[in-house]
């Protein structure tokens, strides 16, 4: 018989003291009837929780592995007698299921927000100086935190047992990783404390030591070994079959609870403390209030980051007070209360192997030089832009060349210069092609460019190819599902031409594709058919007109309810737009006389394609010739939310005041438009008489 010591169920303060099982007597299957297996399960799980929590988030194991293992078969056998006491919270759910076919996407009950960065000592400065000015100069403190390279993840607890776990995909909506997440040891199934529901967020990362080893494994296994930890770890949490991620080393730490005011929390450090207690496994963290202590603190860790167990990439700078941070809100895509202080870039000398062109979408000809391989801030590097002709002269880059490369803003490498004082004679100079190196037709550049273009613009592949990869991207179509892989293959088949025909695409058409089964396929068609009802503005950014970002789509279309008027408009009435210059006015003019353009433009006609704002013409009169500035923090809105507002009712949101402004919205903490607005008597609205005045 087996004899134990247990303890009630959540109470694990006392298992160190009294400690661990106590055996007795033989080994043999214990005879149970359905009551005692419950109780003996549940005692199971609370012991086996308590050492998980012992071994991977305090790394102090108090039993030896065969202790464990021990404790784990028989709650296996328990759970295989008693399938009905089987739960999802249970630790012998961490791995198991069948492999998806794909994941499900997951709608976050709030944006994840991306950090803005700060990459040298000023910039953190005016940080700090923007959040003191904005909340008026009072006494405030920051929280430091070690930025890690990971993947960002949400869980969601309920009734304190871990229900879902999804990426940040592109901030609204991401995907439903939950039996990866269920493999990491270092994430709960069911947290120690309460039984709460809570949403938070943390990052899934893979240890130095833990990546090393990883791919030597890989390696012996002559398979190709990962480029880095942060992408071992996001394709570890991307692997469809549950049981690849459970032989992946992952890792996690929480920093951050969702809704922190239903938990009644009003420090970022109280979070910390809440997020601890419930059994995660937490970032490092201190206090500063003054500047100079935070970038002292960003300096020294600038100088010590190697030594972590893991990759950290900068310092993570946010205001401690939640209210505060209400207050301070945020912009489109980052919160005005934290930053990311980004850690320099790291240099390092390698070779130029080759130069290469490739040929985007307006059929720029951009060189990029092929690397021989080197190791920079944790990544492999074998590329760099060159940007353009110029760049290459400016630089005298050559093929052949020793040169230093870096990391441009961490991310993408470029040369930083040559060393010539190591030139042997047989580098190479290069010169840019005379024709296009896709299609073969001539190239041109403009005078008033740098850049050499294709001037095939119809028929040229590549072109063509990048046209439609913009067309399905997140900022414009964002069609889920339809990537590079995928329209290479419709491409070949010639099931495509451009990406007007992706609307004519049918399951039967992408089921023969290689790697796609019916129900992703279905999946696809879907994806594709919900894409027809993108808001105008999107529409106009995703058909590629040269020099048409999304600012000036979204401007465009206030001014012009739907395509056909877009199509006829003169240059000189386009100039008229706000923020319109005549190089964009020019270039959408063009566009619309490309006969091949108004030809697809007639086929997303057919298809049934969203071509107008969809609002009547009442309706898009009621600002039409208005323009307004906003300034400082607005409580409803993010300043991208207000000026779409505007745009929306035909009105002109502008980022400057003066004689033409009709209207200054003034939020809390205005800056020095405020002042220039009543010098010129500009009518001044707050928040509030905005919101009437729309009414």
């Amino acid at each position: 018989m087996l004899s134990f010591t247990f303890f009630k169920s959540g109470d694990y303060s006392g298992y160190k003291e009294m400690g661990d099982i106590i055996m007795t007597g033989d080994m043999g299957k214990p005879e149970t009837s359905p009551e005692s297996a419950e109780q003996r399960i549940n005692e199971l799980r609370e012991k086996i929780r308590y050492h998980e929590y012992q071994y991977y988030v305090l790394n102090e194991p108090e039993i030896s592995d065969a202790e464990f293992d021990r404790m784990m078969r028989e709650l296996e056998q328990l759970e295989q007698e008693y399938p009905e006491l089987i739960t999802s919270d249970s630790p012998t759910q961490r791995v198991g299921g069948e492999p998806l076919d794909e994941f499900s996407k997951v709608t976050h009950s709030e944006q994840m927000l991306s950090l803005g960065n700060a990459f040298d000592a000023g910039e953190v400065r005016s940080f700090v100086d923007r959040v003191y000015r904005l909340a008026g100069h009072r006494d405030i403190e920051f929280i430091l935190e070690h930025k890690i390279d990971g993947l960002s993840a949400i869980l969601t607890y309920e009734e304190g047992s871990l229900v879902r776990g999804a990426t940040r995909g592109n901030g609204l909506v991401g995907e439903d990783v939950t039996p990866n997440i269920k493999t990491i040891h270092t994430i709960p199934l069911k947290l120690k404390k309460e039984a709460v529901d809570i949403e938070l967020r943390g990052e899934i990362f893979i240890k130095k030591e833990d990546f090393e080893r990883l791919n030597q494994q890989r390696m012996d296994r002559e398979e190709e070994p990962f480029a880095n930890p942060r992408n071992a770890a996001a394709g570890s949490v991307r692997q469809l079959d549950p049981d690849i991620a459970a032989r992946r080393p992952l890792d996690f730490i929480a920093y951050s609870v969702l809704d922190p005011k239903r938990h009644s929390l009003k420090q970022h450090e109280e979070t910390l403390e809440l997020l601890e207690e419930q059994g995660f496994k937490i970032n490092w963290y201190e206090k500063y209030k003054d500047v100079e202590q935070i970038i002292k603190k960003c300096e020294e860790w600038t100088a010590q980051r190697n030594e972590l167990p893991f990759e950290i990439d900068g310092i993570v700078i946010k205001v401690n007070d939640l209210a505060l941070r209400d207050q301070l809100g945020a912009t489109s895509k980052s919160p005005r209360w934290a930053v990311a202080y980004k850690f320099p870039a790291q240099k390092k000398t390698t070779t130029i192997q080759d130069i290469k062109i490739s040929v985007g979408r307006t059929g720029a000809l951009t060189p990029t030089a092929r690397l021989e391989p080197v190791e920079l801030d944790g990544s492999t590097v074998s590329r760099a832009t060159l940007h353009n002709e110029d760049e290459i002269r400016k630089k005298d880059v050559r093929i052949g060349d020793r040169v230093l490369v870096q990391k441009a803003g961490d991310v993408i490498p470029e040369i930083v210069k040559v060393i010539t004082e190591q030139r042997t004679g047989q580098e190479e100079k290069f010169e840019m092609p005379d024709h296009c190196p896709v299609c073969g037709a001539p190239v041109l550049r403009e005078e008033d460019e740098a850049v050499v273009r294709c001037t095939n613009i119809t028929s040229c592949p590549a072109q063509k190819r990048e046209g439609i990869l913009h067309f399905v991207s997140r900022n414009a179509m964002n069609i889920e599902g339809v990537g590079p892989a995928l329209i290479d293959q419709l491409l070949a088949e010639e099931l495509i031409d451009d990406f007007a025909d992706l609307y004519f695409l049918n399951k039967k058409d992408l089921i023969p594709l290689e790697r796609l089964a019916e129900k992703s396929a279905e999946n696809k068609i879907k994806a594709i058919e919900d894409s027809k009802e993108r808001e105008f503005f999107r529409v106009i950014f995703a058909l590629g007109i040269r020099h048409v970002g999304q600012n000036a789509a979204r401007i465009l279309s206030g001014a012009y309810t739907d395509i056909d008027r877009l199509a006829e408009a003169e240059k000189e009435e386009l100039k008229e737009l706000s923020e319109i210059g005549p190089v964009i006015a020019e270039s959408v003019v063009s566009y619309f006389q490309e006969t091949h353009n108004r030809e697809v433009i007639e086929k997303l006609k057919k298809a049934g394609v969203n071509l107008s704002q969809n609002k009547t013409g009442d309706q898009q009169r009621e600002l039409e010739g208005e323009r307004f500035v906003f300034t400082g923090a607005l409580d409803n809105y993010t300043r991208n939310e207000a000026q779409d507002l505007v745009r929306s009712l035909g009105g002109r949101p502008t980022s400057r005041v003066s004689g033409q402004t009709d209207y200054l919205v003034a939020g809390e903490n205005p800056g020095s438009k405020l002042e220039e607005a009543r010098k010129l008597g500009v009518t001044v609205l707050s928040e509030e008489e905005f919101e009437a005045f729309l009414k």
